[in-house]
């Protein structure tokens, strides 16, 4: 594709979660550091919560990164799972191996076993639930009741809560204030702001460059990062999917300069961006 001519070893702007292109923005960095201070803590449960495509699954796996040498971690990425399922998950991820037709009680029973163990070993149990707002109340529940876990210092088992803003609706409901009162750290991703996109774009690029320590061979005009950031509302993935489209027209013309017709372009054939024509017309990309 556009790698050899832009100088790049591997695409820049991929929508997987990738954690060598983590960039360390003023909001992902304090989410992070949001959750390193509750887990230090040993505190139950910790929420993030962020629209769509604002990189709350990148955040989860540099958290599983940065804990997995101190922490027994359990990663949970579909959470639509009933109660018994979301038990057999969380013993799979914990290290036992059970068999399937174990009652719910003898499968609990085992699990807090496991978590004890941990416990005494010095290595505490933490379980990441990505897109947690799909979580059905019964499995929030039997979430809370492991919580109940702890020893005169800190819980056997920290949950942390990624989902988007409807995690928020789900838990001011009436029947689960157990667990909302149990949620003692949250941090909600913001979108990033025109300055921030800037630095996002370039910190992609340089990261996917063979030789990262060279200038840039390519670059995005003042006016191509403006409209970037207008349409893609300072999202991530959204910029990802522009930035993507962008350098594939600039290679079509064989250029290295990325322009705001680039990114006009490129929005015109993708789907929730903001863009109208009246957009580009003089001091519309404000």
């Amino acid at each position: 594709m556009y790698l050899y001519h832009y100088g790049f070893r591997e695409l820049p702007f991929g929508l997987t979660p990738d954690t060598s292109f983590f960039c360390e923005l003023p909001g992902h960095v304090e989410a992070l550091n949001v959750l390193t201070v509750a887990l230090s803590c040993g505190e139950g449960f910790v929420k993030i919560t962020g629209e769509v495509g604002t990189g709350k699954t990148l955040l989860c796996r540099q958290l599983l990164n940065r804990f997995e040498e101190t922490h027994a971690c359990a990663y949970i990425p579909n959470p639509y799972l009933e109660p018994q399922a979301l038990r057999f998950q969380l013993a799979t991820e914990l290290g036992l191996k059970v068999p399937r037709h174990v009652d719910q009680v003898r499968l609990t029973d085992f699990i807090a076993r496991r978590l004890i163990k941990l416990g005494a070993a010095g290595r505490p149990a933490v379980l990441l639930v990505d897109e947690a707002q799909a979580l059905p109340d019964e499995t929030l529940e039997a979430l809370r009741l492991f919580t109940n876990l702890e020893t005169e210092k800190r819980k056997l088992l920290q949950v942390v809560l990624f989902g988007q803003p409807e995690l928020d609706g789900r838990l001011a409901q009436p029947h689960l204030r157990q667990l909302r009162q149990r949620i003692t750290f949250s941090y909600k991703l913001q979108p990033l702001n025109r300055r921030n996109t800037a630095a996002y774009v370039e910190h992609r690029m340089k990261s996917a460059q063979v030789n990262p320590e060279q200038p840039l061979s390519v670059r995005f005009t003042g006016g191509a990062l403006r409209a970037l950031h207008r349409c893609s509302r300072g999202v991530p993935r959204l910029i990802n999917v522009l930035a993507h489209k962008a350098l594939m027209l600039g290679y079509g013309e064989q250029t290295w300069v990325i322009r705001q017709r680039h990114i006009r372009k490129a929005a015109q054939d993708t789907d929730d961006v903001r863009w109208s024509w009246t957009a580009w017309l003089p001091g519309g990309l404000l």
